[in-house]
């Protein structure tokens, strides 16, 4: 009885579709939001498909809406009659109180609002959105350089524990 209500949430669509990994390495994030997105059919099945692309989006308030743009859908194969721009401007679904205060850090900070992650919550589609600032070269060779000593240090960490 518990495997079968494990595959039905399964089957209704939780999880992560796609992760933008590049974001966390060009960008300090700051802060997190979460959103729907305005879809149409055919781009809801390539996104369950997975034939997507985040790495150029990004996000911009125009006129109180907040749009993700750049963001790559790929043409659904069985939708011939009516197809999808595969790069259009999709409207973000977010309270207009967030949209207020995301558009103030925008203008205010220099910051930049980037698509993090896209998952699956009860059968709709919703991003992960990072308020970051943008990292230069030295920063991101920082970066490396910290996780690489953070394996390292794990990695020994392990073989101590072996040894003993």
């Amino acid at each position: 009885m518990v495997e079968a209500r494990a595959t039905k949430e399964r089957q209704a669509g939780e999880g992560l579709i796609a992760k933008n990994r590049r974001a966390s390495f060009d960008y300090a994030i700051e802060e997190t939001f979460e959103a729907g997105l305005a879809l149409v059919g055919s781009e809801v099945k390539s996104i369950r498909a997975g034939k997507i692309e985040l790495v150029d989006a990004y996000a911009v308030v125009e006129q109180g809406e907040l749009w993700l743009k750049q963001m790559y859908v790929a043409p659904f194969s069985h939708a011939s009659a009516f197809p999808h721009e595969p790069r259009r401007a999709r409207k973000l679904l977010v309270r207009k109180r967030e949209i207020e205060r995301i558009g103030a850090a925008l203008a205010r900070e220099g910051l930049t609002l980037v698509p993090l992650k896209l998952f699956l919550r009860n059968g709709f589609v919703k991003v992960e959105l990072g308020l970051g600032k943008g990292r230069k070269k030295g920063d991101k060779r920082q970066e490396i350089a910290r996780k690489t000593a953070d394996r390292e240090a794990r990695a020994e960490m392990g073989r101590g524990r072996k040894g003993s």
